[in-house]
């Protein structure tokens, strides 16, 4: 969400539901409660059994799909190439890496795919006819945590777990955490931007509209660096 400005199934997946935001997220939530289950997996079934009970689509293709019609923060599309260019004028490599608890599938659709060189996020299963039939990964809270120790490491494949526990010496890393930046606007952001910056990196919270409590209490609590308005123009604080 650091990029875009609702939970990225608000845009087009809901709505094909015949649901309003509001109401979908309430039945997520409250069927996590009631279950006592992680609240990424509540809502990955919650898509997957209101999609079923409207006889609605519910494929790899069709979620791929609802990701062309996010919508992103000002200056976002061309923040890349900006942020690259400034990068090379330094003698510095950019890197961007996606570390997500929304939807893998939705986030691949999306017109800023492109940029990033791996996507971490929550993922399902398929059937031989392409439906969605079970979680393939789920990533919330300190789960967040060990997708940068796989940047950190440079092992980008998440099935690959015996290379990412083996000890490896700082200096063989390719990534080190002092050359992190890490951008988040949510409370399963928080892990991530403390490790990153106790590590060394950077962490900058943002928030969008004018409710500036959680991010006033990142900084507050040490939990990161910066906290400014998610606008990616030119000249904005975040982009300065």
């Amino acid at each position: 969400r650091d990029r875009c400005t609702q939970d990225m199934q608000n845009y087009a997946f809901i709505p094909r539901l015949g649901m309003e935001p509001g109401e979908f997220w309430r039945e997520a939530n409250t069927f996590g409660w009631r279950e006592h289950m992680d609240g990424i997996l509540a809502y990955m079934y919650t898509m997957i059994r209101e999609a079923e009970r409207r006889d609605r689509p519910f494929t790899r293709a069709d979620l791929v799909e609802k990701g062309r019609s996010i919508v992103l923060f000002p200056g976002v599309e061309d923040w890349f190439r900006r942020i690259n260019d400034f990068g090379a004028r330094q003698g510095i490599q950019v890197e961007h890496y996606i570390i997500s608890s929304g939807l893998q599938e939705i986030i691949e659709g999306s017109r800023i795919a492109k940029h990033f060189k791996a996507v971490f996020a929550a993922s399902y299963v398929y059937d031989q006819n392409g439906e969605a039939v079970w979680p393939a990964t789920a990533v919330n809270y300190t789960s967040k945590t060990q997708y940068l120790f796989r940047i950190n490491k440079g092992i980008l494949d998440f099935t690959n777990d015996e290379d990412l526990n083996d000890y490896t010496p700082e200096e063989k890393r390719r990534v080190p955490f002092p050359n992190m930046i890490y951008i988040g606007d949510g409370l399963t952001d928080v892990p991530c931007m403390k490790m990153v910056r106790q590590k060394g990196g950077s962490s900058i919270a943002l928030h969008s509209g004018t409710d500036t409590r959680l991010t006033d209490q990142m900084i507050l609590v040490n939990r990161a660096d910066y906290a400014t308005q998610a606008d990616y123009r030119p000249g904005s604080e975040l982009d300065e």
